[in-house]
């Protein structure tokens, strides 16, 4: 909603600055603010799309006047068609790499700002004006009604974490989920982990952070929801193998700290929360699942291995890990701290 209403408001305001100060082709500043921000809502993206079609109108817009001065200077209209096709031309040959974006604009400013010889030179600058101003209203607005991928990763992430919790605690009471409810609750969680990962690319470029760590913790949180899903399809079948009250609990702890320090960020203190250690997490579960080997790493009989209180051992390693990787990446998606630094920088003593 808030998406629809920024969109509609940096429509509303390229229409007005456009016909108040009675700029030419003023349209082209309204088409523009819709290529920058119509199908991206997150912060992160606009900024990098917005980056990357200044780069390309600014490029674009000088090579459209280099072909209307040609036509001013040589006058040859075959000679602009042909040097026309070759920046075309070239402009697709990028435009299939990294930087494709960026081609693909450049073409296009070409083609508005030269047209088919027909434009002239204060054509061509009123045009480039028109996107450098659309450009600049869509980032006000992405400023000023900032919508960051982070939160939305952050929520999902922390959603999943206390439904984990729940199941886990169900495990440990014997209740495990009935067919239908583990497929429904499953699906659900398995619905926020895909979302989760179109999230990233977003959250990478807003917090600074390598999409590497991103994909560690996404990594950990996919192996998480798979251990969950086997000790929930095993309680079913041995409900009393399920796993001591104990264990249960220390899972259950880890998972709500961590879903409470991403819900809350800083009114929960999420770095002091996520670095404290809970008692019994990643314990391995070790008190009937044999010897540990060099490092700690502990070795199952073979009868133990593939049984329930290996896969709950599995899980609560899983849930050890993913805390201490979010733990040593709250710096980064903990942004409530930095707007909090900011204040009191600014408070007066």
């Amino acid at each position: 909603m808030l998406h629809a209403v920024r969109v509609g408001l940096a429509m509303l305001v390229s229409i007005l600055v456009t016909s108040g100060i009675h700029v030419p082709n003023g349209i082209w500043a309204s088409v523009t603010v819709l290529v920058v921000i119509g199908g991206l809502q997150h912060h992160g993206n606009i900024r990098k799309k917005a980056t990357d079609r200044a780069l390309g109108t600014t490029l674009g817009a000088l090579v459209g006047l280099l072909l209307i001065a040609q036509l001013h200077f040589i006058g040859s209209m075959p000679f602009h068609y042909v040097l026309l096709s070759i920046a075309a031309g070239v402009c697709g040959y990028y435009a299939i790499g990294n930087a494709g974006y960026i081609a693909l604009l450049t073409a296009i400013t070409i083609c508005i700002v030269a047209g088919h010889g027909d434009s002239t030179i204060a054509t061509g600058l009123w045009r480039t004006l028109n996107v450098l101003i659309g450009i600049a209203i869509a980032l006000a607005f992405s400023f000023a009604l900032p919508l960051y991928a982070t939160y939305s990763w952050r929520y999902l992430l922390a959603r999943n974490l206390r439904d984990c919790a729940r199941i886990r605690a169900r495990i440990a009471r014997g209740q495990p989920l009935d067919v239908e409810g583990h497929v429904a609750a499953f699906a659900a969680l398995n619905g926020r982990l895909v979302k989760l990962r179109s999230l990233m690319p977003s959250v990478a470029k807003e917090i600074d952070i390598p999409v590497k760590r991103l994909e560690a913790i996404q990594r950990l949180h996919r192996s998480t929801l798979s251990a969950l899903e086997m000790m929930s399809t095993s309680a079913a079948l041995h409900p009393a193998a399920a796993g001591g009250a104990d264990d249960a609990y220390a899972d259950r702890a880890a998972l709500l700290t961590m879903a409470r320090a991403l819900r809350f960020g800083s009114e929960s203190r999420a770095g002091q929360r996520l670095a404290a250690r809970i008692p019994g997490a990643g314990a391995g579960h070790s008190n009937d699942d044999g010897e540990r080997g060099e490092g700690g790493v502990r070795i199952a009989p073979d009868d133990i291995l593939p049984g329930p209180r290996w896969i709950a051992g599995w899980f609560a390693e899983q849930v050890d890990a993913l805390r201490g990787l979010l733990g040593d990446t709250e710096r980064h998606w903990h942004i409530e701290g930095d707007a909090a630094a900011r204040a009191q920088m600014h408070r007066p003593h």
